[in-house]
């Protein structure tokens, strides 16, 4: 390879190494201060910076302080948090404590109250059973009404003050047997048990048909030999003669002529019995019929209205076979019999049933 390079334009002229040179120092120069520049700007800078660090390492070392400080002021705040919170711990479970023990009172006092307003309750429903049981036993033996209405009515005031919503059933079952005892037919037994009670008082005094004549007493012929009214005793002895020789007369014919009618009498007498009856059978007889309006009292009282009809049946038989029917007693004696048989019907006292259904529902907690 050749080298076609001028010999003249290779080789540097002074000039050119100086130009060069005084480049290089102007360069040297300017690096040099640059590099001087830079040491400054980063001495600077490091000395800003060793200033800041300070600055933060101060900083950082006061906030450390404060930061134990805090952190002690905070361990000191935890530990009386801590027993604080042991302590609210304590009473809390010292109120958890009470608080069970009131919640035990507070159920046991609330069962005691159901148990006594269940208590009071039964009281009343037992008392109201009781009540109405007894009005009836009334109502059966006296025949009337007025107790067993008096007892609902008394029922029905007793709970509605009692104000159990329980007892409401109660309360409609009393209205309906009400509406249903104003509605019962019911008969009147006081005025039938006075009726026969009279009748037994007149026994004695009805006639029977075999009855004989009285004769007069022994006093009737001094009644008849003593004086008229009007005459004096001063009349004399003459005239008192007279008339108790006439009035002697009229006694001896009139005892005379019922001596003879008492042996022979005729009469009609439609059943034969009553003739052939002895007269000392009389007192058995009305005894008998005592006995028999006794016993319709009592089957009465008793709600036996076919032994009543029996008997008073039997009674009626017995005043028109042995009794005169001619007699006003007798034949109003026979019109009673007749009545109180009518009046005695099959009709029983109305029970209070759906009453007493509700209180054995309500007494069994239903």
């Amino acid at each position: 390879m050749t080298d076609n390079t001028d010999p003249a334009i290779s080789a540097p002229s002074p000039d050119a190494w100086m130009r060069v040179a005084s480049e290089r120092q102007t360069a040297w120069r300017v690096l040099s201060a640059a590099a001087v520049l830079l040491a400054t700007v980063g001495l600077v800078v490091a000395v800003l910076l060793w200033q800041r660090l300070n600055l933060t390492q101060q900083e950082l070392s006061k906030r450390s302080q404060d930061a134990g400080v805090q952190a002690g002021q905070a361990r000191s705040m935890a530990e009386q948090s801590q027993q604080v919170t042991q302590t609210l711990q304590a009473r809390l479970t010292l109120a958890e404590a009470r608080l069970s023990e009131v919640s035990l009172q507070r159920s046991q006092l609330d069962e005691l109250m159901a148990s006594l307003t269940r208590s009071r309750d039964d009281t009343l429903v037992h008392d109201l059973s009781s009540n109405l049981r007894l009005a009836h036993q009334q109502a059966q033996l006296t025949g009337s009404l007025a107790p067993l209405v008096a007892a609902l009515q008394s029922a029905d005031e007793r709970i509605a003050r009692a104000a159990q919503p329980r007892l409401n059933p109660v309360q409609r079952a009393i209205a309906r047997d009400l509406e249903r005892l104003q509605l019962a037919p019911l008969n009147d037994v006081t005025a039938a048990l006075m009726r026969i009670d009279e009748l037994s008082r007149q026994v004695d005094d009805w006639p029977l048909i075999n009855a004989q004549a009285l004769a007069l007493p022994l006093s009737e012929p001094l009644r008849l030999a003593s004086a008229p009214q009007g005459v004096e005793p001063a009349a004399g002895w003459l005239s008192s003669m007279e008339h108790w020789w006439t009035g002697g007369w009229q006694w001896l014919w009139q005892h005379a002529r019922s001596q003879f009618e008492s042996l022979v009498r005729i009469s009609r007498i439609e059943s034969p019995e009553a003739a052939l009856m002895a007269p000392d059978q009389a007192y058995f007889l009305r005894e008998n019929i005592k006995l028999r309006l006794l016993n319709a009292r009592l089957a009465l009282m008793a709600r036996h209205s076919d032994v009543v009809k029996a008997d008073l049946q039997m009674v009626q038989i017995l005043l028109q076979r042995y009794f005169r029917n001619d007699a006003p007693a007798v034949q109003e004696a026979i019109e009673v019999v007749s009545r109180v048989a009518e009046q005695v019907g099959d009709t029983e006292v109305p029970r209070p049933d759906e009453t007493w259904t509700a209180l054995a529902k309500a007494a069994g907690g239903q």
